[in-house]
């Protein structure tokens, strides 16, 4: 199994690790000591060695920090994550709703006398600490760099990972490393930079042709690089992962030692260009006046997929459907009360072992039945595994690491008989998630300028869900993949090329989840009769191709382009998976994609 069952941190864990941690600081003189969930690449995953907020807290989410001060431990976590705080943390930390709550505001409140915190800066991004920064001047209070406190307390921490890099074949990546090289160092040189630097595991990747293993799900590796505007590349990366494919590196790829890293970022001349966001602020340090911000370079050309990545990914999205419907045709065999999350996770990830393209998973499956459904990324452990009983709701949301596509998919699923209120509350998501489906808008829009196309219905009803509509996905890379979004908060245009999720959902704490999720990809819309020939307009193709459970959906509650549209997708779903389903599935998916 990719995905095991077993807890990684315990809330009794917490405590005296905190009481360790207190000892460090007050050895340092310091007042406080903050603790993200980060690494020095400022990726959103890290390996096992950089959990250290996990470690220190119980907290086991993908986002969110811990500030632990001498007589308070503030854990801050966003939407997502507020539920499944509660059962992760001990008393001896207080969840912090995160950003409705700044870090600064925070501080200010708890050291009203002023004080000193400490903080790694290989750990925080430059930006964030000036912002910070420039939120507590005049308070009395101080952020001091130092050495880790939590890597001092931390016995048994796991070692850096080493794994092997291979080589992403030109087929699937559909351009030389030589040619993303070229076109991005023409852009450094057009906008007068002479290098940029690149700290992002899956920028390097994507800007090199390689893909690695260094963090659980997702096939990147660690290291960092620096993009000259003459068309040269340092990549400062151990050279033991690097063994088999020095020839597939391009020639203009110059490989140093990690350790080099600083020294040669000191010595770099002229205007450097570097993510605010992204860059530590040693990294900044060493720059100095040199510095100038800007974008990853990367991050843009590597969200517009080009055609090959697309139709990699539209076919791995149609391997992954075999093994989602096989599986759900699976579970329909079985009365409620029979199966547990865990089982369910287990058969889906046999499903997708059947095919060898697959590499990983791309994130731990989430199978949350009843009220684990609400917890948004629910994990099923040996100690939370539930059965899926009668009138539950089951959130089934999982994907794969296929050699040409990375898949995302949620589907919800009812167990037994549902009641009628879990079934409206499902349609208004359903509809949301149509809406935004059938969406055409016109060029220059971001996703915040959308992304409320999906939860009208449900605020018409007065209900909400507390995450963004939808995430960028990588191609063979991360299935949290930026800078675009569908989110209240991104400013990026969408672009054609770009995968993003379409994922809304509606949780009711203590009570069910429901999340609907199909992966789309950005194109360019054709002109309407009667609309504006001149006006630029773009829309989405469908990648997913899996049923929406009917037995869900009240009907009467659907408008008549929403039926159209469910029955034209599900007529698709059979006729693009049915072919590949054993012949029990094919019967199950006649009656799961009948029209409505």
């Amino acid at each position: 199994m990719f995905q095991s069952f077993t807890a990684t941190a315990r809330p009794e864990q917490g405590p005296p690790r905190l009481a360790a941690l207190r000892g460090e600081m007050a050895g340092d003189g310091l007042d406080g000591f903050l603790v993200p969930r980060a690494d020095a690449h400022q990726g959103e995953y890290v390996a096992p060695r950089d959990e250290r907020l996990a470690w220190l807290t119980g907290f086991t989410g993908s986002a969110g920090f811990c500030a632990a001060l001498v007589d308070v431990a503030g854990v801050f976590i966003d939407g997502r994550y507020r539920t499944q705080v509660k059962a992760e943390v001990a008393r001896d930390y207080t969840p912090v709703p995160w950003p409705e709550v700044g870090l600064s505001a925070w501080l200010k409140e708890q050291l009203p006398n002023g004080g000193k915190i400490g903080f790694d800066p290989w750990l925080h991004p430059a930006g964030q600490i000036s912002k910070t920064r420039t939120e507590l001047d005049g308070s009395g209070i101080t952020l001091a760099q130092c050495d880790n406190l939590v890597d001092r307390i931390w016995d048994n921490q796991p070692a850096p990972p080493m794994n092997p890099v291979k080589a992403h074949p030109i087929e699937l990546a559909g351009e030389t490393a030589d040619s993303k090289i070229g076109r991005l160092a023409d852009g450094l040189q057009k906008d007068g930079y002479a290098a940029a630097v690149i700290t992002l595991p899956d920028s390097i990747m994507w800007l090199l042709n390689i893909r690695g293993s260094d963090i659980p799900y997702n096939p990147v590796a660690h290291g960092f690089a620096i993009l000259h505007a003459d068309a040269r590349v340092d990549l400062f990366m151990a050279a033991e992962k690097l063994v088999g494919v020095e020839g597939h590196l391009s020639p203009h790829v110059l490989v140093h030692d990690p350790s080099d890293f600083l020294d040669a970022v000191g010595k770099l001349e002229g205007r450097i260009q570097v993510d605010p966001n992204t860059v530590p602020q040693i990294v900044a340090d060493a720059l100095g006046d040199r510095l100038v911000e800007g974008g990853d370079p990367c991050a843009l050309p590597k969200a517009c997929k080009n055609a090959a990545e697309i139709a990699g990914s539209a076919e791995a999205h149609l391997r992954d459907a075999v093994a989602v419907a096989e599986t759900l045709c699976w579970l329909d065999t079985h009365s409620p009360g029979s199966l547990t999350e865990s089982q369910v996770v287990t058969r889906l990830e046999e499903n997708r072992r059947k095919d060898n393209a697959l590499q990983d998973i791309s994130f731990d499956t989430i199978a949350g039945t009843g009220p684990n459904g609400a917890i948004m990324h629910y994990r099923v452990t040996e100690e939370t595994d539930s059965k899926l009983e009668d009138g539950h709701l089951l959130v089934l949301d999982s994907g794969g690491q296929y050699l040409d596509g990375t898949t995302d998919i949620t589907r919800t699923i009812a167990i037994g008989e549902v009641d009628h209120e879990e079934k409206a509350c499902f349609t208004r998501v359903l509809k949301g998630m149509i809406n935004l489906s059938m969406l055409r808008w016109p060029v220059g829009l971001a996703g915040r300028d959308i992304e409320c196309i999906a939860r009208t219905p449900l605020w018409l009803a007065g209900q909400d869900f507390n995450h963004g509509v939808g995430h960028g996905v990588g191609a063979y890379l991360s299935v949290h993949e930026g800078p675009q979004r569908l989110s209240k908060v991104s400013h990026v245009p969408l672009e054609p090329g770009m995968i993003l999720s379409n994922e809304p959902g509606y949780y009711r704490e203590g009570a069910f989840g429901i999340r609907i999720e199909n992966l789309v990809v950005v194109e360019d819309a054709d002109t309407l009769p009667g609309g504006d020939a001149e006006r630029a307009m773009l829309c989405w193709r469908t990648l997913t191709y899996v049923p929406i459970d009917r037995r869900l959906i009240v009907t009467e509650m659907l408008a008549a382009d929403e039926r159209i549209w469910l029955n034209a997708y599900h007529r698709d779903v059979a006729e693009k998976i049915r072919p590949r389903l054993g012949p029990d599935a094919q019967l199950w998916l006649d009656a799961a994609a009948a029209p409505i």
